[in-house]
């Protein structure tokens, strides 16, 4: 049993690692991820939608009626999003403002109804707990190693959390030429089709 979980658990850190594997929530993905710290924003939002969801849509799997389970798991989804929402506003209003629209927009991210309707429906409570917590890491990695690239190519440092002071600003010293590209909308799917290669060749 335990060996179960933690494979629920690792396989979203590679093996169905959200956008690299799964190839859902493109949206957010190349939106969001001018910065490390909008990445791990965006993650962590969606990482607790995605456990909740899960952990609920499986508690209640024995009574939410087969013909209205989407419209169940969106109703489900769209009260943790309000809750990730509100308490974004309440302790990180910068980041908040920052991800904008995005965050209301996770109710519609199709890795969270994906996971819902494919795992959560479909398995126990503990189960679909490791399942959210480890596609939720693993987008929030991916998220933050894409922000990553980007900002680091596109303005020579890094912001880690503002909130807290963690940046690396200038790594690459002053003399520098930002690649700007890399922070524009175009320089995001420049910046995760040459991701996806990377991981094919790795693989290979």
């Amino acid at each position: 049993m335990a060996k179960s979980i933690v494979q629920e658990f690792t396989k979203g850190l590679w093996e169905e690692i959200p956008p690299f594997r799964l190839v859902l929530g493109l949206c957010p993905v190349l939106a969001v991820t001018k910065s490390v710290e909008n990445g791990i924003g965006m993650g962590l939002a969606t990482t607790f939608v995605l456990i909740g969801s899960n952990l609920l849509v499986s508690a209640m799997r024995k009574i939410i009626p087969g013909k209205i389970r989407i419209a169940c798991f969106i109703i489900i989804i769209a009260t943790f999003v309000t809750v990730v929402e509100l308490l974004m506003q309440a302790y990180t209003y910068a980041l908040f403002l920052k991800l904008g629209i995005f965050i209301p927009l996770i109710v519609v991210n199709c890795i969270v109804l994906g996971r819902a309707e494919a795992f959560a429906f479909k398995n126990g409570v503990v189960p679909s707990l490791a399942d959210g917590a480890g596609i939720g890491v693993g987008f929030t990695l991916a998220l933050a190693a894409l922000g990553a690239v980007r900002e680091l190519f596109g303005t020579g440092g890094l912001t880690i959390w503002s909130d807290w002071g963690l940046s690396l600003p200038m790594i690459f010293g002053s003399s520098f030429q930002p690649f700007t590209f890399m922070v524009e909308a175009p320089g995001a799917f420049v910046c995760l089709g040459l991701m996806l290669c990377l991981m094919n060749m790795f693989e290979k």
